[in-house]
């Protein structure tokens, strides 16, 4: 296979179902070229089982990055210790650790799952779900630290984290919160406990984003943090509507009036910021975009702001066309079920290793995809299906490594939700 994606024929999507139609030698197509919808269902479930099976602790409720290993009760082994954590040790954030996106993973997958509800009706869900909200909870409860997100949380201790969060963490998991919540998943004993968690992160932000300490939501300990990754105002274009979606999902969950006001202070002028749009961004950053719009523009009740919202969701979609393309096209030149080595001893998921490119290309693809099926725009086209389900089925789920199959199962969900009609 050369570097260039196959011949795309058609694409379909029959209730709900992809077809993928390529010139390809693949023994799973039918005889006409096309790729059936059993196989892409087939490949779904897989990804479903080696998500909970091997990224999955029930220690601490958590998705890790990546694996290291294969090997049954060895794959996550790479994970820091609470010691090195404590020590902030390569970094104060745990960055290539495995421990580092832990709370962007929560709110994918309570996204997947909220959208397989609504097309499948399937009770188990209701437990998985929770699991995953039990995840976010240890992570949103740090002693000492309210309204503190942690990254996530070492399964050595279930207590051990890394001091530096992010306004990215914030974000997906605040999504992801607020999908569950109006999810009939949600039962009546979780809500108060997401209006908790959300409550404290908007206080949080009220106490720490002020210009004295340049809008940054603060470290754990209460210092500034230096890579400017907790700022949560006077930021790029991509980021400024995190602050307002934040007060409008504690809005949302509590009925407090103040969170009310805030959400109202920053929303007109976040959205004006965000039609600065920086083509350079990465795609994960599109994504993160594109779901602190979705929350405001759902809950926006001035038409006309709610129509610049979607205008530029909808750029940002057309923008990600493109993004999903090119992560097909280099797919073909990885190995893609190449390991992750130990950061301790080996590259690790540094951004100059040869692994990140492997890990990150099987997520771009369904980062991509997602992006722009949350954008309120005409069908998911029939080349972007044939892509997903292309990324989706290329894979085999007994040597895949990274968490790229979350945001894989997330787009392939939402699309099918979509095309069921489901709301």
């Amino acid at each position: 296979m050369t570097g260039l994606l196959p011949r795309i024929h058609s694409c379909v999507a029959a209730a709900g179902l992809f077809c993928l139609a390529a010139a390809t030698a693949d023994p799973r197509t039918k005889p006409d070229g096309t790729m059936s919808a059993s196989t892409v269902e087939t490949s779904i479930q897989q990804a479903w089982d080696t998500m909970w099976q091997r990224f999955y602790l029930p220690r601490t409720h958590l998705f890790y990055d990546y694996l290291t290993s294969y090997e049954p009760g060895r794959e996550l082994a790479h994970l820091p210790t609470a010691d090195e954590a404590r020590r902030q040790y390569p970094n104060e954030c745990g960055y290539g650790t495995g421990l580092e996106d832990c709370m962007i993973s929560a709110g994918a997958i309570l996204s997947l799952i909220v959208d397989r509800h609504a097309v499948t009706g399937e009770e188990s869900l209701r437990e998985r779900a929770l699991d995953v909200f039990r995840g976010i909870q240890l992570c949103a409860t740090i002693p000492d630290a309210p309204g503190f997100l942690a990254r996530g949380i070492c399964p050595e201790d279930g207590k051990g984290y890394y001091p530096n969060s992010s306004r990215d963490q914030y974000t997906h998991a605040v999504h992801g919160l607020w999908l569950y919540l109006h999810s009939p998943l949600c039962d009546e004993a979780t809500k108060p406990q997401i209006a908790a968690i959300l409550g404290g992160i908007a206080d949080r932000m009220t106490r720490n984003v002020v210009p004295e300490n340049d809008y940054d939501s603060l470290r754990a300990d209460g210092s500034r943090d230096t890579r400017g990754i907790s700022r949560m105002w006077n930021v790029m274009g991509h980021e400024a509507a995190r602050l307002p979606m934040i007060y409008a999902a504690a809005w949302q969950a509590t009925g407090r009036q103040e969170y009310h006001d805030l959400y109202r202070k920053y929303v007109a002028e976040a959205v004006r910021q965000s039609h600065t749009l920086d083509q350079g961004q990465p795609t994960y950053a599109w994504l993160q975009m594109q779901a602190s719009l979705e929350l405001l523009a759902d809950l926006e009740p001035d038409p006309e702001l709610k129509r610049e919202m979607h205008g530029i969701m909808a750029e940002v979609a057309r923008r990600c066309a493109n993004r999903a393309t090119v992560a097909g096209q280099r797919a073909d030149q990885l190995d893609l079920a190449a390991l992750c080595t130990d950061w301790r001893t080996g590259e690790g998921l540094k951004w100059e290793g040869s692994y990140r490119k492997v890990w990150y290309c099987i997520r771009e693809s369904g980062e991509a995809a997602l992006t722009q099926l949350m954008a309120p725009a005409p069908p998911f086209p029939e080349e972007q299906q044939a892509l997903l389900a292309r990324a989706i089925t290329r894979l085999d789920y007994r040597r895949v490594s990274s968490n790229g199959i979350f945001y894989l199962q997330a787009a392939y969900w939402k699309q099918r939700r979509q095309a069921a009609g489901r709301p």
